[in-house]
């Protein structure tokens, strides 16, 4: 007796084979799929992209579990919700994570309502993370999203945006296992993909620098890189206006009359806050990083040194219509306060922090400084080991 039909999200890895094998075994109908979501020759090398090696390792481990497959074409979709949006936000300045958007728009949107139409009850990916859920007073059941059993793997960060439907209908079969314990497993199947090192290339993009990436539609523009030396009057006036949390959660502004010309960059739309390599300036005595950039005048702003002031922050705005809850239970009001842990990055260890709803706005302000805070990525919220919820950072 077959528990039901599952649609898994087949990526040619060893994580969605191993995903795919254990719901078989325990009995469910399994159907594999494979997303074909990028083969725009234009912005990538083509000869790098692995989605054709990926696809055929995908269907030789469906033909070896015995389950059907299929490949589904979702370029322009990704195209538009994920890559055209991923221009525009470093045209602005803005650093976009487009991993979770591609979770949120198309492995839990579009994949999911696929999976459905195919009369899945579940579909399931091979993320390490895990989910459970309780029933309130009301009969309501909510879903909640916790983090993977292996630390150093964990990938609720990534699914950060998803909300109670897209809870309910996904199944994370390698979410209770260590890494190796899947390889293991690969192995004693004899996976085609048992071997299989990770991708590290953008989300079904593959192995293209981002650099290069975005060098095919943001054009090159020579501008100058100012140097601003750690006890800039800047960071003086800086703590001295600490009024509200407007005041602590803005960023830094510069202006070329801060520092010193150091040198010559291609566009400061290709960089971005905290970034280390790709200056191509040496002779300090410390690394130089990124503590600002100007693309309306084309200027990027570095500091020396890890420890450089303009570096830090302790406290996130996240604007009203960018808060997302993964519990819609767990909404704030204007005035409430929550204690969590937080993370502004994948693999970040969590940072004690406190949540503050205003009335346009929430704030987040960790115990301790963090470094590199970066317009545009997510900052994701924490209680123990289930992530709360997650918004974009402003």
């Amino acid at each position: 007796m077959k528990k039901g039909r599952i649609v898994v999200g087949l990526s040619g890895g060893v994580d969605s084979s191993v995903a795919a094998y254990l719901l078989k075994e325990q009995g469910y109908e399994v159907i594999g799929l494979f997303m074909k979501n990028w083969h725009d020759e234009s912005v990538t090398i083509s000869n790098e992209c692995p989605w054709l090696e990926d696809s055929n390792d995908a269907m030789l481990v469906a033909e070896k579990l015995g389950i059907p497959f299929q490949t589904v074409d979702l370029s322009s979709e990704y195209k538009e919700r994920i890559v055209d949006y991923m221009f525009d936000e470093y045209s602005k300045g803005r650093t976009p994570n487009p991993d979770i958007l591609c979770n949120r728009e198309i492995k839990f949107d579009i994949f999911l309502k696929i999976s459905l139409s195919l009369g899945a009850d579940y579909i399931a990916t091979g993320h390490y993370c895990q989910k459970d859920s309780f029933t309130k007073e009301s009969g309501e059941k909510i879903y909640r999203l916790l983090s993977g059993k292996d630390k150093n793997k964990d990938q609720s960060y990534f699914l950060c945006q998803l909300n109670q439907l897209q809870l309910e209908k996904v199944i994370f079969p390698i979410g209770h296992l260590q890494k190796k314990e899947v390889r293991s497993l690969a192995f004693k199947e004899k996976l085609i993909t048992a071997n299989k090192k990770d991708s590290q290339g953008l989300c079904f993009i593959g192995k293209v620098s981002l650099p290069d990436f975005l060098q095919q539609k943001l054009k090159r523009k020579n501008g100058k890189i100012i140097k601003i030396p750690r006890d800039s009057i800047i960071y003086q006036n800086y703590n001295e206006n600490l009024q509200s949390l407007l005041n602590k959660s803005e960023k830094f502004t510069y202006s070329k009359n801060d520092g010193a010309i150091i040198g010559d960059h291609e566009g400061a739309h290709f960089y971005t806050i905290g970034q280390r390599k790709g200056l191509g300036i040496g002779g300090f005595e410390e690394p130089l990083f990124v503590i600002g950039t100007d693309v309306k005048e084309n200027i990027i702003y570095v500091g020396e040194g890890k420890s450089h002031p303009g570096l830090y922050h302790d406290t996130i705005k996240v604007n009203k219509n960018d808060i997302h809850w993964v519990r819609d239970d767990l909404d704030l009001l204007a005035g409430d306060r929550m204690s969590v842990t937080a993370r502004i990055r994948y693999r970040q260890p969590l940072q004690k922090a406190t949540l503050i709803q205003e009335e346009n706005a929430l704030y987040i302000t960790f115990d301790k400084p963090q470094s590199a805070v970066t317009s545009g990525q997510f900052i994701a919220w924490y209680n123990e080991e289930e992530l709360l919820g997650s918004g974009v950072i402003n």
